[in-house]
């Protein structure tokens, strides 16, 4: 599967960004896809997940009820609605996906064997 990452730009702190992560290939439903994300000097970071078939969804800590993710597998698309967004919110966003991933795994990006290219997210204060 061959994913683009779209969405990302400038926002101001509290203001919404939706980003889409599009998919191409086969049996995207066999897909758990998730979003990473990188700050400037800091390691990568687990930000939410979409299991495959079912659809269960994953959070990290530091979402707090702010994000929202969700797919459709008809278009094949996940999207990431990110809502009070806040300065240390800045940073390049990536999709991945992964194939039957055991849940045990969803927030460990080496699990994940497909990659999108990056979208920047940069929120002003």
């Amino acid at each position: 599967v061959q994913l683009q990452a779209s969405g990302g730009g400038p926002v101001q702190a509290g203001g919404s960004r939706r980003l889409t992560c599009s998919a191409s290939g086969r049996f995207f439903i066999n897909y758990t896809v998730a979003w990473f994300r990188q700050a400037p000097g800091k390691e990568r970071e687990f930000v939410s997940a979409v299991k495959y078939g079912v659809g269960t969804t994953y959070y990290g800590d530091f979402v707090q009820g702010r994000f929202t993710i969700s797919r459709d597998n008809d278009k094949k698309t996940v999207n990431l609605q990110m809502n009070n967004l806040q300065p240390e919110d800045t940073a390049v966003y990536y999709c991945a996906a992964a194939s039957f991933l055991h849940d045990n795994y969803y927030s460990t990006g080496r699990y994940y064997n497909f990659w999108g290219q990056e979208t920047l997210v940069t929120v002003s204060s």
